[in-house]
């Protein structure tokens, strides 16, 4: 199973005992910020390589207390206090904060915000790869209100792509970057209205083989909705939950399968075994569908069974870089965002560091000098930590005080609203008498509520590789897909690859391409 307990040990004690030595002599500090300063410096000189490459991570919820709360978990993980650890994406040199709301909606949801950072414009909450002018589950809205992605723009430039994620894989965040739907829940023809099959559209997972059927990796759950209704999983025959649910009788692994070249290796997997067991070499399609729906969280996760988000994204690389020309991978770190709507901190958390880990092995496998990496979120959620802790203190632990109104204990994580909400004998429940630090508990919140919800906030942008500089300062969600597009000479802005000179790049600033330095540097010399 996946582990997550924090174990001190004689080592980490006496590594935490050091370093807190070094932190009382005032040149600790100075001599870490001249470190900082000297790296910063450094910077001055900007990568404006063409990004051969390009990746974005996800947090699905992943807003910036979820973030310092990683970072703290990670480092306790490792038996040290964790406020001084420095997660994978804290290595990125440029960040930027990203506005999030919805076109109809001041706090977003993961659909809308998708569809903004994928495809490039803003759009109305619940819809997936359309514009604004679409209204959330009508289809007669659909037609014409189509927006493509930058999953579609590195495809028609030729490189390979992929998806991974840990939700289904026609869940918001993967869909945008192939579908158009009025409804982010159009998961199968089973979850849409008779009226919306009538006027023609089509369900999500129907789209994901349809509109572009050579996408060369998709990884992540959703099995069910690839089948016809009533037939058993493969993995939970006797669950009635899991079953096929498609009412046009298709089974799509099938179809999909038969969409491939015959001079092309396509596999279907189902399991971590049978995954591990490719030779990637001669995988050039691969589809891993590893749960019914969601990914079970990592916490919960079986190794032998199921893969990790880590070992998901090395398969996924391995692939997509036997392409000359490059690729465009998407990960999603997606049930960060179930943990916090089930007021479960502590599943949510672990999710958020083992995409840490991902993002660190995707790092080893690649280079900042022909791969931009973006790392960001599409919302925040109502999640906040504080109660003036100690430093060191456990994550998951209570705050050192009890309240001064009600005279009872809190934990450090608490929750704006949510399922955590427990009254008893008229008072705030007691968190002494119950285990806060299980898996499953679920942190006390404000309002109650069956679900908790997002947060309106803006959320992090960490950037690395080619023009990475151009995530700079505080943008609009939308901004995102143009600045990778730019960096790879995709898409539609890509004036400043094809003549050589330098142009306006999307932020407005100055950018110029290797290939007009040599010219000026011909010019001068001759």
């Amino acid at each position: 199973m996946g582990g997550g307990e924090i174990i001190w040990t004689t080592q980490g004690a006496k590594m935490h005992l050091e370093r807190i030595g070094e932190e009382k002599n005032p040149r600790f500090w100075r001599e870490q910020a001249q470190e900082t300063l000297r790296r910063a410096l450094s910077l001055q000189e900007l990568n404006t390589n063409v990004a051969k490459n390009v990746i974005l991570f996800l947090g699905d919820g992943m807003g910036v207390p979820t973030v310092t709360a990683a970072r703290i978990l990670k480092g306790q993980l490792s038996n040290n206090n964790g406020e001084e650890t420095v997660l994978e994406m804290d290595r990125f040199p440029f960040v930027a904060l990203s506005k999030t709301y919805n076109t109809n909606a001041q706090v977003p949801d993961s659909a809308g915000t998708a569809t903004a950072y994928l495809c490039g414009v803003k759009a109305n909450e619940g819809t997936l790869g359309v514009s604004a002018a679409v209204t959330r589950s009508q289809c007669n809205t659909t037609a014409g209100n189509e927006v493509t992605s930058i999953l579609k723009w590195a495809k028609a430039a030729g490189k390979s792509v992929g998806i991974v994620t840990t939700t289904r894989v026609n869940h918001a965040t993967p869909s945008a970057a192939y579908a158009h739907s009025a409804d982010r829940d159009w998961y199968s023809d089973n979850e849409m209205p008779p009226e919306a099959i009538q006027q023609g559209c089509k369900d999500i997972a129907h789209q994901l083989f349809e509109n572009i059927p050579d996408i060369e990796v998709i990884m992540g759950g959703g099995r069910k909705y690839m089948f016809p209704k009533n037939t058993s999983d493969v993995e939970y025959p006797n669950e009635e939950k899991f079953r096929g649910t498609r009412l046009d009788g298709r089974n799509l692994i099938e179809a999909w399968r038969k969409t491939k070249p015959k001079d092309k290796n396509a596999f279907y997997v189902w399991n971590r075994t049978e995954l591990m067991k490719l030779d990637l070499n001669k995988v050039d399609y691969l589809m891993g569908l590893f749960e019914p729906i969601d990914l079970v969280y990592e916490l919960n996760r079986n190794n032998e069974t199921d893969p990790s988000l880590t070992e998901m994204v090395e398969v996924a690389l391995k692939i997509l870089q036997k392409n000359p020309l490059g690729f465009f991978l998407l990960v999603e770190g997606g049930r960060i965002d179930h943990g916090h709507h089930e007021g479960k901190a502590k599943q949510a958390l672990h999710e958020a560091v083992e995409m840490d880990r991902a993002i660190g092995r995707a790092d080893i496998m690649t280079s900042s000098e022909d791969t931009l990496t973006v790392v960001t979120a599409d919302h925040s959620h109502v999640f906040t930590f504080g109660g003036y802790t100690p430093r060191g203190n456990p994550i998951f632990g209570l705050a050192p005080m009890q309240s001064d109104v009600d005279k009872k204990p809190f934990t450090s994580i608490l929750y704006g609203n949510g399922p955590g909400y427990r009254v008893i004998d008229g008072e705030r429940e007691n968190v002494s008498t119950v285990n806060f630090t299980d898996a499953n508990y679920q942190a006390q919140s404000a309002v109650p509520m069956r679900m908790e919800t997002h947060g309106g906030e803006d959320v992090a942008i960490f950037a690395k590789g080619p023009m990475a500089h151009l995530l700079h300062g505080v943008h609009e969600q939308n901004y995102i897909p143009h600045v990778m597009a730019y960096a790879a000479c995709i898409g539609e802005n890509t004036g400043h690859c094809r003549s050589g000179a330098p142009t306006r790049s999307p932020s407005g600033l100055l950018a110029a391409t290797p290939m007009f330095f040599s010219l000026a540097l011909l010019r001068l010399l001759f």
